[in-house]
């Protein structure tokens, strides 16, 4: 427990909160290439169908989820089930108080204990407080895919960043 949050894995009644948020991440456009929103079904789908292994963790606050972090496969092929990708969304009145930091311990032990070699994560370019989380996190820069997206009627650089367990 942090400041009165606790930390657990997320279940289908959070599925309102966790799509509330990730809209939120939508209309911000710093946090994820994502345009289309996520109503409740289409979270309650994707975290029912969501394996175990990658779990979703959601910080609670009281009853209220105020942000939520989700270990993801990397790809479907055999030799990358150890390497997970890793999303963390907050809240916006939540942001900046070390909420995200918080997930994200929580999401790397979470890793490890799931046998995890590997967390990697796209982040857009210039999201520098996305990026100082990382790397207070012992995450590094492995590169730069310049114009991958379009977001907003622009091209929108990533960066790939890696954090071996």
């Amino acid at each position: 427990m942090y400041n009165g949050i606790t930390y657990r894995k997320a279940s289908c009644h959070d599925t309102p909160y966790i799509a509330a948020i990730w809209n939120q991440g939508i209309d911000d456009g710093i946090a994820t290439l994502e345009v289309e929103k996520r109503d409740t079904e289409w979270v309650k789908n994707w975290l029912s169908n969501h394996d175990p292994r990658y779990s979703v963790i959601a910080a609670d606050n009281e009853g209220k989820i105020v942000g939520w972090l989700s270990l993801n496969p990397f790809s479907q092929r055999k030799v990358y089930m150890f390497v997970a990708d890793i999303s963390i969304y907050i809240e916006r009145t939540h942001r900046g108080h070390g909420l995200g930091s918080n997930l994200l311990d929580h999401g790397i032990l979470e890793a490890r204990t799931n046998g995890f070699h590997k967390i990697v994560l796209t982040m857009i370019s210039g999201n520098e407080h996305a990026r100082n989380l990382y790397i207070n996190h012992g995450f590094r820069t492995v590169g730069i895919m310049h114009e991958q997206g379009i977001l907003n009627n622009k091209w929108i650089d990533t960066e790939i960043m890696e954090k071996i367990l």
